[in-house]
């Protein structure tokens, strides 16, 4: 998940964020001052919890004189004065949100999640001020009326095409009353936005699951035992074990533990997340999110929320979403059906006469897989040591585009659990900074994703970026090191892809660099990379046991080659019906406020949905769509994942790290959002891509 493209309502209106010279605000620390540190990097020693605010308050205060007085300019407007001028504009503002939610997502507590909650109706306050600034917008109009007179570079047009389209999309031609009303609709939706987020960490935080039989723990693999036990003694149990709701401690649970009860409890907890009406029940709230998006469409003039989102993503409508989604869920839903069938069986061989549930596939998928392709995951997790599959994607890299990666120890960090590394051209010229995150902890949101901290441009000097990459992997435990399984090894390249997209970045301005990209094609360039990771040649350079230094077998690469379409029935329909179920949501026609059990139950039984299997995300704790920008965009993962496969396929038709191939791909990603998406992958590819790569990779393609 990409986490970079700005939480701010109008990205294009925010410019580079390289280093100010700004007189220190009382109380905003060093936030507001010039950073005298390696490379620029946010001196996260020294900036405290109540720095923020008033950093923040600066920020805005500065950017709106700045606005002020592109206003006042007497000068007649031109891209220079103007559309260069915003885009200079904002810099502390960009600065302080980009380190102040790279921070808040990671390593969040109390103090952080009151800024949060108090700054966010405030920065939404801000940007309608600026979005909705009339003289403003009548300089930008008068640049994007003359455009074609204008002698300007593909990717000035594109810039000021972009800048236009955001005054447009942020409400500026609706009247007095339609925009008062725009104004306290984004301030809302901001407002719960935070507040959905903190009530889902809570909630999956506030979840603890205590087992004392040791019978209940299955064949759980011995680090994940180990880290069970620690977990139990932090929360001050004398013995047993704890498991919580963070995936790599309830997953492994669920596919161990042959105690079908604790199993359903634990399943149960993830599944109830945001709906025990409580406290942190997040029903009210998403479904009055969801009513405040419909009727936001409709003040702009959309038959909807997602026919808004939709028209400025490659996919365009809600149709052509749907007849996506539609080709690939009846063969996933086939495939998933058969898969059912499998496990039913095995579980009535065990001598349970029951249907199967969401709590036992985990469980009999395992088994199966065992008893199919005889592979165990315990065979596989000593493989792949947390270290090795980071150095794996190093080397990859290495021999695509020559790229060096060195470890720097004397940088600030903002947890101790951070790695920081400095990207190098294969002759030594920096490319960028780096930081690397990678285990769970109660204080970090759930998932993975890549921030921004310094994005990369050529407006002002060169500004080179720095990016961050954040996972939920299992710590060190006991004397083991940190094991992961193969699907947290392509995560991991999934999110260095993010970061090599922030990074390999070569554009003039800030906001069409990098990640800032339609949120469909952003998916792409992360994607790619996971298919490196699981090709022999690649697996042999970084897959070696953690205690005695072999070579991950032949025999254990052709079991895991075998079964890599294994459970993809499942993967698939859990995933589409998630992507569904943010459709359904944002395909209201009218601000009416739905009971969202009622709601999900209705799409489940409507896209026909098998009881054993829930959508990867239920509404209540659906952060990605009504906390993490992805709403009417969930479906861009799969819809990138057709980009990727066929994309892939150009380095298989040569080879692995093909010099030709990987230059123009990364010609691809220097791009950023200069131009099209679907116009740098067809000068990639040399065609439009197509579905059959996805559905062979996936196992989607029998009868």
């Amino acid at each position: 998940m990409n986490s970079s493209i700005k939480r701010l309502l109008v990205p294009i209106l925010l410019g580079a964020t390289a280093v100010v010279h700004l007189q220190c605000q009382s109380g905003s620390g060093p936030l507001l001052t010039e950073w005298d540190t390696p490379f620029g990097v946010p001196p996260f020693d020294r900036i405290e919890d109540d720095h923020y605010l008033p950093a923040f308050r600066a920020a805005m205060a500065e950017h709106q004189v700045e606005v002020q007085a592109m206003v006042d300019n007497p000068e007649p407007a031109s891209f220079a004065n103007t559309i260069e001028a915003l885009e200079r504009s904002g810099k502390a503002l960009t600065r302080v949100s980009n380190v102040f939610f790279a921070v808040e997502g990671a390593h969040s507590n109390d103090a952080l999640r009151d800024v949060a909650r108090t700054i966010a109706p405030e920065l939404s306050a801000h940007n309608d001020d600026i979005a909705l600034n009339r003289p403003l917008y009548d300089r930008v109009k008068a640049v994007y009326d003359q455009r074609d007179e204008l002698d300007l570079t593909p990717e000035q047009h594109k810039l000021l095409e972009e800048t236009h389209k955001a005054f447009v999309r942020s409400g500026i031609n609706l009247d007095d009353e339609a925009q008062a009303r725009l104004r306290d609709v984004n301030s809302e939706l901001a407002e719960l936005s935070q507040r959905f987020g903190q009530n889902l960490l809570q909630e999956t935080n506030d979840f603890e699951f205590h087992v004392t039989d040791t019978a209940d723990l299955g064949n759980l693999p011995a680090n994940l035992v180990a880290a069970a036990e620690e977990e139990a003694a932090r929360r001050s149990h004398d013995g047993g074990w704890s498991f919580t709701l963070q995936r790599p401690s309830i997953n492994p649970f669920l596919q161990y533990s042959p105690n079908r009860e604790l199993r359903r409890q634990i399943f149960m907890g993830y599944a109830l997340r945001g709906d025990n009406d409580n406290e942190a029940d997040n029903k009210a709230m998403l479904s009055r999110m969801a009513a405040l998006r419909a009727e936001r469409a409709a003040l702009m003039d959309y038959e909807t929320h997602a026919h808004f989102v939709l028209s400025d993503n490659m996919a365009e409508t809600p149709a052509r979403v749907y007849e996506f989604l539609d080709q690939i869920w009846e063969p996933a839903l086939r495939v998933s059906r058969a898969e059912r069938d499998a496990l039913q069986q095995m579980m009535h061989d065990d001598g349970i006469d029951d249907d199967l549930r969401g709590w036992d596939w985990r469980y009999y998928a395992e088994k199966v897989r065992k008893a199919r392709y005889d592979l165990d995951e315990q065979e596989l997790l000593p493989y792949f040591e947390v270290t090795a599959v980071r150095d794996g994607v190093f080397r990859v890299a290495n021999e695509l585009f020559g790229l060096t990666f060195t470890e720097l120890t004397d940088v600030p960090r903002w947890h101790d659990d951070q790695q920081v590394f400095e990207v190098m051209e294969a002759d030594g010229t920096h490319i960028g900074i780096m930081y690397m995150d990678f285990f769970t902890r109660e204080s970090k949101q759930g998932g993975a994703w890549m921030n921004d901290l310094r994005a990369q441009s050529r407006l002002d000097g060169d500004v080179t970026p720095i990016v961050t990459t954040n996972f939920n992997f299992p710590p060190p435990a006991g004397d083991a090191p940190s094991l992961i399984t193969f699907d947290n090894a392509q995560t991991l390249a999934h999110e260095f892809g993010h970061a090599l997209h922030g990074l390999l970045s070569n554009v003039m301005y800030e906001s069409l660099s990098g990640t800032n990209v339609p949120r469909d094609f952003v998916e792409f360039p992360s994607q790619i990379m996971e298919n490196w990771m699981g090709e022999p040649d690649v697996l042999r350079t970084y897959a070696r046991h953690y205690q005695t230094g072999e070579v991950i077998p032949d025999e254990l690469i052709e079991k895991l080659k075998a079964a890599g379409t294994f459970n993809q029935g499942f993967a698939t329909v859990e995933y589409l019906a998630a992507s569904y179920l943010d459709m359904a949501w944002h395909t209201l026609t009218e601000p009416e406020e739905h009971a969202p059990r009622a709601f999900e139950d209705a799409e489940i039984e409507r896209i026909g949905l098998i009881d054993a299997i829930i959508p990867r995300y239920r509404s209540t704790y659906f952060a990605h769509i009504f906390s993490g920008g992805y709403s009417s965009g969930y479906y861009s993962y799969i819809w990138a994942e057709v980009l990727d496969s066929d994309a892939f396929q150009a380095f298989k038709e040569t080879s692995l790290f093909d010099q030709e191939t990987a230059r123009r791909y990364r010609e691809l990603l220097s791009k950023g959002g200069s131009r099209p998406g679907m116009e740098l992958y067809e000068e990639f590819r040399g065609r439009p891509p197509t579905i059959q790569p996805l559905l062979e990779k996936r196992g989607l393609t029998g009868n």
